[in-house]
C-alpha cells in the first residue's frame, strides 16, 4: 500500500485503467474528503453530498479503461463531481417548477370547483323560486326568458296586452330578486358557520 501512497494521481489513474482495486482505493482515500465538502457546500445537504460522491466514484470504477485525465485526476474529478452538482440542482428547479405547477393546478382547480358548485346551487335556487311564482306569472316570466319572444309576441300568443307581459315579468323579477338575496345571504352565512 506504500507504493500506492507514493504515486502519483496519474500512475494511479493508469493503474485503475487495469482494473488495479488498490489503486482505486488510494484514489478514493485520497479526494473522499474534499470532494465531499465541496458537493456539501454546493448543495447544503449531506446525504445528497454522500450519494453524489458514491455516484461519482462508482461511475469512476465501471468507466475506467475510457478514463484518460488529460492535466490532472484532482481536475477530472471536481469537474465531473461539479457536473453532478449541476445535475442535481437542475432537477431541483425543475421539481420545484412542477410542484408550484402542481400546487397551482389544484388551487385553482378547487376554485373552479367551488365556482361550478355555486353555480349549479344558483340555477337550482332561481328554478325552485321560479316554480313558486303565481301560474300566470311564471308562464309569462318562462316564456320571456326561455324563447326570443318579444313582449308583444308573447302577448299576441297568451292573448294579453303588451302592458300586461311587462308588469308580470317585473314583478317576476321584483319578487325573485328579493328572495334571491336573502337566500344568499342565507346561504353565505350558512357556509361561514
Amino acid at each position: 500500500m506504500a507504493s500506492y501512497y507514493l504515486s502519483s494521481d496519474l500512475e494511479l489513474a493508469e493503474l485503475i485503467a487495469n482494473d488495479d482495486d488498490q489503486a482505486f482505493a488510494e484514489i478514493y482515500r485520497r479526494y473522499k474528503g474534499v470532494l465531499f465538502l465541496h458537493a456539501h457546500r454546493m448543495l447544503g445537504d449531506q446525504e445528497e453530498a454522500k450519494d453524489i460522491l458514491q455516484e461519482l466514484f462508482t461511475t469512476l470504477w465501471l468507466n475506467r479503461k475510457e478514463i484518460k485525465p488529460h492535466t490532472s485526476f484532482s481536475s477530472y474529478l471536481y469537474k465531473a463531481l461539479r457536473n453532478r452538482i449541476f445535475d442535481v440542482i437542475s432537477h431541483k428547479k425543475v421539481e420545484q417548477k412542477y410542484i408550484s405547477s402542481l400546487a397551482a393546478f389544484i388551487e385553482q382547480g378547487e376554485c373552479i370547483t367551488d365556482q361550478q358548485i355555486r353555480e349549479k346551487e344558483l340555477t337550482v335556487l332561481i328554478e325552485q323560486e321560479v316554480s313558486l311564482l303565481p301560474p300566470k306569472m311564471r308562464e309569462v316570466f318562462e316564456m320571456s326568458r326561455n324563447t326570443d319572444l318579444s313582449y308583444k309576441e308573447i302577448a299576441q300568443e297568451l292573448h294579453i296586452s303588451d302592458k300586461t307581459v311587462k308588469k308580470q315579468v317585473s314583478n317576476a323579477l321584483h319578487i325573485l330578486r328579493q328572495k334571491l338575496d336573502l337566500a344568499f345571504v342565507l346561504m353565505y352565512i350558512s357556509k361561514d358557520l
